[in-house]
């Protein structure tokens, strides 16, 4: 059989466009090397148990079934889920009983897109496990033709033990009695919906907006919290008087904040008030850890606070896998993901939601008090990102960032430079923390730009700087 379409895994797991990378074809492809990687690292198909779950894109729930399908025809023990669910759900699972979880989601992507994620020991599968599992697609091609099953499979609803692990560690009736105000939560359409009413179904100041299903994502085309696409949940939260707004995303691992008055609180803001108060009332220390592409408020509670800092490349697993190492007890990441010591080393965008909840609760304060007490001890903060088309993609970021390097002037807006970070393209960081990151996406033919200062002014002229240096 001819193989024209390579398979390779991206930031967080493979995805493609439905109907012509993304396929049953590609689909039978994966599993199989899944399969045969997995027989390779020396697991015993007899001791293990797979968890395939899937989010309410178009054909999700068929393509799960596919791949649950092919495991068996390989007579490894897989139990495929009855119903949409989040992505934390299924990492969820894979700290319980379940040797690894297949998550078949395009997470924040378009409708046209579907993907697979790989979870294992409750977070994304390592890159050298992927770049393994890469190598090992098309070595045997016999055993995914047949479509026809062995035996039947085994479904099973494992919502409820999901619900069970965030009561196990928030209070939640508690935390929502002592919240005197109305809360927003936008599920975006996503597969958050199928969960949320089994933890908030009889609280009368929880406000849902877009639950129903669509696998279009209704007026947004791509269930991705970012504030463009948020403009239904501001609408809401000042209509309802609401304390404030959360965003999930299409898989329900990422998380957006709206304030009382409707404004966005970036992810370079929503991070320093989760370590705050990790810190100051959780007791929490440790090495705090995020990526290369976030703010500059962390690290100055870290310096202040004596505590270890450092900066990870994009993609969330590897926060994960700092996270898991036991010393690390907080990471995050500039696209809305967070997690911190105590609960899966995953992003999850419920987890976060509670916590902030709970700062409510615990403290009498809002969301903007929140927010402004960061501001006034650390700094303010203002973040902007503009992506920009290239001709090709970058294959090498390093070359591309010391590239960039060499041509870079002394000073910048009449700031010396204080640091260079070329982990994932170039982080120039200047002598007051203002920073600029370039970074080629990788995957697309796209050159990423972010920019962090104390004010929108300032940020747009840094970020002028950045797109004129770019066009030298």
């Amino acid at each position: 059989m001819a193989i024209s379409q390579k398979i390779s895994f991206g930031t967080d797991g493979f995805r493609g466009v439905i109907g012509d990378n993304f396929n049953y074809e590609n689909i039978r492809r994966i599993a199989q090397g899944f399969f045969d990687w997995f027989c390779y690292k020396g697991y015993k198909k007899e001791e293990a148990k797979i968890f395939i779950g899937y989010d309410r894109r178009f054909l999700s729930d068929k393509f799960a079934r596919e791949f649950a399908t092919v495991l068996i025809n390989n007579d490894i023990n897989c139990v495929l889920s009855k119903t949409p669910v989040t992505t934390p759900l299924v990492s969820y699972l894979t700290t319980k009983d379940y040797t690894f979880g297949i998550m078949i989601t395009a997470s924040h992507n378009g409708y046209l897109y579907n993907g697979v994620k790989i979870k294992y020991q409750g977070r994304s599968a390592l890159p050298q496990m992927t770049a393994e599992l890469e190598i090992y697609i098309d070595k045997n091609l016999k055993s995914y033709i047949s479509k026809s099953l062995k035996k039947d499979i085994v479904e099973m609803d494992m919502r409820a033990e999901y619900v069970k692990y965030l009561n196990d560690r928030f209070n939640i009736k508690n935390i929502v009695s002592k919240i005197k105000g109305k809360i927003v939560f936008d599920l975006m359409y996503g597969s958050s919906a199928d969960i949320v009413d089994m933890l908030f179904g009889n609280y009368k100041n929880i406000i849902v907006i877009d639950k129903k299903h669509d696998p279009l994502f209704g007026e947004y085309g791509s269930p991705e919290p970012v504030e463009k696409r948020l403009f239904k949940l501001k609408e809401v939260v000042k209509k309802e008087n609401a304390l404030c707004g959360f965003a999930l995303d299409g898989d329900g691992d990422r998380f957006a904040l709206i304030d009382s008055n409707g404004n966005y609180i970036s992810p370079a803001q929503v991070a320093p008030v989760i370590l705050n108060y990790l810190i100051e009332k959780k007791k929490m220390s440790g090495r705090i850890v995020q990526a290369v592409s976030l703010g500059f408020l962390t690290h100055r509670i870290a310096r202040e606070k004596n505590m270890m800092f450092e900066f990870s490349p994009v993609g969330f697993k590897y926060l994960a896998d700092r996270i898991s190492d036991g010393d690390t007890i907080f990471g995050a990441e500039e696209s809305g993901g967070y997690c911190w010591k105590g609960c899966i080393p995953d992003r999850d965008g419920f987890v976060t939601s509670l916590l902030f909840m709970e700062m409510m609760a615990s403290s009498g304060t809002s969301v903007n008090e929140l927010c402004k007490e960061i501001e006034s001890r650390y700094g303010s903060s203002n973040f902007i990102r503009e992506d920009f088309p290239l001709n090709k993609i970058v294959v090498s970021k390093y070359a591309f960032a010391m590239k960039i390097k060499s041509k870079l002037p002394k000073t910048i807006l009449n700031r010396p430079i204080k640091e260079i970070i070329t982990i994932d393209g170039i982080r120039v960081i200047l002598d007051n923390d203002w920073w600029f990151l370039i970074r080629p996406s990788g995957t697309e033919p796209l050159l990423r730009v972010y920019v962090e200062t104390d004010s929108l002014k300032n940020s747009n002229e840094l970020m002028k700087f950045a797109k004129d240096f770019l066009a030298v």
